[in-house]
């Protein structure tokens, strides 16, 4: 399960900068799949951070886990 959050966490971190990269240098760098959601236009810079916060949430979880078990 610690290794599972781990791999999420990564995952939504690696995620959330290259999304925050791509709308932070206007689409010309940086990648990441919350800009291929209509929903979020305009929003994506928010998501991006949105998802790195949860990034280290994720990894707060892990280590949390790994000190009781």
């Amino acid at each position: 399960m610690k290794r599972l959050l781990e791999c999420l966490g990564f995952l939504l971190l690696i995620q959330g900068a290259g999304g925050a990269v791509h709308d932070l240098t206007d689409g010309r760098y940086g990648w990441g799949l919350l800009r291929r959601f209509g929903f979020l236009e305009s929003y994506e810079l928010y998501a991006s951070i949105a998802m790195i916060v949860l990034a280290v949430a994720v990894f707060a979880a892990a280590e949390s886990g790994r000190r009781t078990g």
